[in-house]
């Protein structure tokens, strides 16, 4: 079983990943393409540039924006969160191991206690953002069963595998389920609103663009954001 989930059913599932990340995002271009108003393509290409990356750099540093800082402890939980999310997975020795073994590529590592650390700090900033969703009115309307359901699929590889590499119970079981929790995320992000994996990327894009060309941005010192 473990032959096949780390390799066909992996191959799979990257596959599903790949496709539909690609398709969410030629769809998000067609469809901007369909609405010319909305955002400059072929003028002022420079202002166009800056106001994307822009755009994108402060949403992307801590408190970057005004957004960011006026929510300051959900700010913190979102970053731990995806910071941990994000670099847990693409270096922990464990998985280096896997695509040495099998695929032939090296990559560096994290130390597994740094490793163990950014899963810890993913698992509790899922918990705080789930308790937030209930306790703020303003959140607790718009929350579903469908978004609770993709942060419990995008939580369940690194709950599986903090228990898996702290061997509770069973380490085999906590394994299997460590590895098929993760393909199941990979495939349930094309499809749920983890895809804001690649959409966020294009919204921010698009957003800095018509901000940099067509609200200020050649006018003023500053970018909005």
């Amino acid at each position: 079983m473990y032959q096949f989930i780390t390799g066909p059913l992996l191959w799979l599932s990257f596959t599903i990943f790949f496709v539909g990340c690609f398709t969410h995002v030629v769809l998000y271009i067609k469809d901007l393409d369909e609405a010319l108003d909305r955002v400059s393509y072929t003028t002022h290409i420079g202002w166009a540039i800056r106001g994307a990356l822009w755009s994108l750099i402060s949403w992307m540093v801590p408190f970057g924006t005004r957004s960011w800082r006026v929510k300051p402890v959900y700010t913190l939980m979102f970053y731990l969160f995806h910071i941990g999310a994000v670099i847990a997975p693409l270096f922990l020795s464990a998985h280096a191991v896997i695509l040495e073994s099998r695929w032939g590529i090296s990559v560096p590592t994290l130390p597994d206690v740094v490793a163990d650390w950014l899963t810890v700090g993913v698992i509790v900033a899922a918990v705080g953002v789930v308790i937030r969703r209930f306790i703020l009115p303003e959140v607790r309307i718009l929350t579903t069963d469908r978004e609770l359901g993709a942060l419990f699929i995008a939580v369940a590889p690194f709950v599986t595998g903090c228990m898996a590499y702290h061997q509770v119970g069973d380490s085999t079981y906590w394994t299997l389920a460590h590895i098929l929790s993760g393909e199941l995320l990979l495939v349930a992000i094309p499809f749920t609103k983890l895809s804001h994996l690649v959409l966020f990327f294009c919204s921010r894009v698009q957003i800095g663009i018509d901000f940099g060309t067509k609200r200020g941005g050649m006018k003023s010192v500053g970018m909005p954001v």
